[in-house]
């Protein structure tokens, strides 16, 4: 058998199918595990791991996982999801860190907006789980249609949505609503208390991507996958981008779904039309240590800084 694509998806079903079969991993990257990236950077104190993609979780939104990590005995550590946003040039400051961060510097108290700002937390994190939307509406559109104010909007939520999803503001305006309020929800980020508790793999995610590749038989780095193609008698044939062909009795593909369309030689109407309608934007994200990049004031800085 073969997988193609070693994200968390793919290693989960090279790991799992490996107990029965021999599996072939195929990945278009030198490094295998997708959006889990750990970076060595030699802090103060020695070396640090530093997860670039996938970086926390939760044992209430990831029950899987969960259960995936204690299997393989890969420990982790209480994390944080703290959040700071700092605009225009630092003269407007506050995060969720404790008193002192939520209030960010003493001029909010006698600033009208940040007050204002406040109650359109509560407001929005009470009435967003009910509304009632059009279909495909867009976040800003809902935002502007009942009346919040722009303080909440360009100080708060565009920056918290812009932070998590490693976007812009602009581009969280255009956000479908549903899905905003449907992640915020579930993840806990419209509570104010009994929010789920957050862990990191200790070591980096690295460490969970190594114990499950031991138990694979073959993995396949710097190997794009060209075609797939099904073959009549049976069976699926990988080719990767320098031409060579690979049969197997039965092909995973764990990639995004653009991705595997690309791939397939043969695709019918339904995988076309199915795999065709995700739309996706690229990110860039830079590894940084500089300290002119974070809030101006050190007691304001999160583990999330806009």
């Amino acid at each position: 058998m073969a997988v193609v694509g070693s994200g968390i998806a793919g290693l989960a079903a090279a790991w799992l199918l490996s107990r029965r079969h021999r599996v072939t991993l195929y990945e278009e990257a030198a490094r295998p595990g997708g959006h889990s990236n750990t970076v060595t950077v030699e802090g103060p104190r020695g070396p640090v791991a530093v997860d670039t993609g996938f970086i926390v979780y939760n044992e209430r939104n990831y029950p899987n996982l969960t259960a995936l990590l204690a299997h393989l005995e890969v420990p982790s550590d209480a994390s944080d999801m703290s959040f700071a946003a700092s605009l225009d040039g630092g003269r407007v400051e506050d995060s969720s860190g404790g008193l002192a961060g939520l209030i960010g510097h003493p001029g909010n108290l006698v600033r009208p907006g940040y007050w204002l700002m406040l109650r359109d937390i509560l407001r929005f994190y009470r009435e967003a789980p009910q509304a009632v939307v059009a279909e495909g509406e867009t976040l800003g559109a809902y935002l502007d249609a009942n009346g919040y104010t722009p303080s909440f909007i360009e100080e708060h939520l565009l920056p918290m949505g812009a932070a998590i999803w490693s976007t812009t503001a602009r581009e969280m305006r255009a956000y479908p609503f549903a899905s905003f309020v449907r992640f915020f929800a579930s993840h806990g980020l419209l509570e104010l208390v009994n929010r789920p508790k957050w862990r990191t793999v200790r070591g980096g995610s690295r460490s969970y991507v190594a114990a499950m590749l031991r138990d694979i038989a073959e993995v396949q780095l710097a190997t794009p996958v060209g075609a797939i193609v099904r073959r009549p008698g049976g069976g699926v044939e990988i080719f990767d981008r320098l031409g060579r062909g690979r049969v197997f009795d039965d092909v995973v593909i764990a990639a995004h779904a653009d991705q595997a369309l690309a791939m397939l030689a043969d695709p019918d109407a339904d995988e076309r039309r199915l795999l065709g309608a995700f739309a996706y934007t690229d990110n860039l994200a830079v590894l940084h240590s500089d300290p002119a990049l974070m809030p101006r004031r050190r007691h304001v800085w999160a583990s999330w800084n806009y």
